[in-house]
């Protein structure tokens, strides 16, 4: 089975761990149709219904999730909806370990492209082209683009995020520095820092997809969109190629001059980011979530402030490619016994949680913003505005390719990161697993 892709789609990673559960409806009635009342019929026993997401209660969406829920439990009358969530890297494992022993919940995250193949070719997942005839004038069919497997969608998306360079901008200022728009420009913000005894990257070698984060946009920006995906879906591109050498040896060269902040590699990303909160580091690349996160547990917002990550090779990518696209989703297991209600709940809370998400300042809507978004957020805004005006869009790669060849690249690129892999071996490694 092959996934419809939008190479140019529309625009997160975020946390987990815990115990399998089945699916948590505890009615043998069948729901009421999308969107119907759950006590339509008269006699209609209570149902509770199990979602899991990553959205742990320091996620910048975990009120957001919580806010649609109670939206939905309200408009759903009798239906109990039990949010169970877990840190980003270990749910990556258990959800398919979960796959794997038909032990799914009624609703769960997942994250769109080839991460989820396997899981739609199970057949453990339900179709919902028919329950989406009821939302189609509220979010588009080339926003879920990235959800169609064969021309069927298996799920709804809640956000566009892209990943971005946020910085800390009175430390630039107080520094003489601008946002770098080229690797040079780059390079020079990072010495300049480094020379006045700060700290310039805040990072986590230990959670390897915020490390990703950095790697796979300085791989954009030195490969170029349409290269890019055809190599990690293997549609007849070279990870050999020598654009793809540049980035891994840009890593290297971050590492050399002390870039990172100190003790990386045994640092996760909620501790890493907390050093960047502080004023620690001066920088900090990953998703556009990252802003309803610095309203929040930033001393002085007013400090932050974002953007694209610089360009390395201008002849291949734009300022204004970005990784990133509708990613974040939720899928229904086709062994829920709550089919109608379980639709309407995998629409509903990301259609409440693209709302309450943006109007925070955590993510860029997937859903129509049909509602007063006045309060937004001026770093929330600004994101908004770099999707908006996008060339490109690129899944990250531990999105875009097949689960085997991402948890491949996540190991590589952290020994890079270590320096137990030159980027000569790792370029090697990346080519050796993708020709599998």
């Amino acid at each position: 089975m092959k996934l419809k892709r939008v190479t140019s789609g529309i625009a997160a990673a975020v946390m987990m761990a815990g115990v399998i559960t089945g699916c948590g409806s505890s009615s043998d009635n069948p729901g009421s149709s999308a969107g119907g009342n759950a006590n339509a019929g008269g006699d209609q026993k209570d149902v509770t219904l199990t979602l899991w997401s990553i959205s742990t209660e320091s996620d910048s969406f975990h009120s957001a999730y919580e806010q649609a829920i109670k939206d939905f439990e309200s408009s759903h009358e009798g239906v109990k909806v039990v949010h169970e969530t877990f840190e980003n890297e270990s749910y990556k494992t258990k959800i398919k370990s979960a796959v794997a022993a038909n032990e799914l919940p009624d609703v769960f995250y997942t994250w769109a492209g080839g991460f989820s193949q396997s899981f739609v070719d199970s057949g453990k997942v339900m179709q919902l082209d028919s329950y989406y005839e009821n939302y189609k004038d509220e979010i588009s069919e080339a926003a879920l683009s990235n959800i169609i497997y064969d021309g069927k969608l298996y799920g709804s998306v809640i956000c566009t995020p892209v990943s971005v360079m946020w910085y800390n901008q009175k430390i630039f200022s107080e520094n003489g520095l601008e946002a770098p728009e080229t690797w040079d420009e780059f390079e020079n913000v990072c010495r300049t820092l480094r020379e006045n005894g700060i700290d310039p990257i805040a990072t986590s070698a230990k959670d390897k997809w915020v490390l990703a984060m950095l790697h796979d946009g300085l791989t954009l920006k030195s490969v170029g969109a349409d290269k890019l995906q055809k190599t990690l879906l293997k549609q007849g591109g070279s990870y050999s190629d020598p654009d793809f050498l540049v980035s891994a040896e840009k890593i290297k060269e971050l590492a050399d001059m002390e870039a990172f902040i100190g003790g990386a590699a045994a640092l996760s990303n909620d501790e890493a980011s907390a050093e960047f909160y502080s004023g620690n580091a001066a920088m900090y690349f990953t998703g556009s979530w990252m802003g309803g996160s610095i309203m929040t547990d930033a001393e002085n917002p007013s400090d932050f402030s974002v953007a694209p990550i610089p360009v390395i090779n201008s002849s291949n990518a734009k300022l204004t490619d970005f990784m990133g696209g509708g990613s974040d989703s939720l899928m229904v297991a086709a062994s829920t016994k709550e089919a109608d209600l379980s639709a309407a709940l995998a629409f509903e809370i990301t259609k409440g949680v693209s709302k309450y998400g943006y109007l925070s300042g955590a993510g860029i809507p997937a859903w129509k913003v049909t509602y007063d978004d006045s309060e937004v957020p001026e770093l929330t805004k600004k994101v908004a505005e770099y999707a908006n005006n996008a060339t490109s869009f690129t899944l990250w790669f531990d999105t875009l390719m097949e689960s085997e060849d991402a948890g491949e690249y996540l190991s590589l690129l952290q020994k890079l990161y270590l320096g137990s892999l030159t980027p000569e071996e790792f370029q090697a490694e990346m080519a050796a697993q993708l020709e599998k």
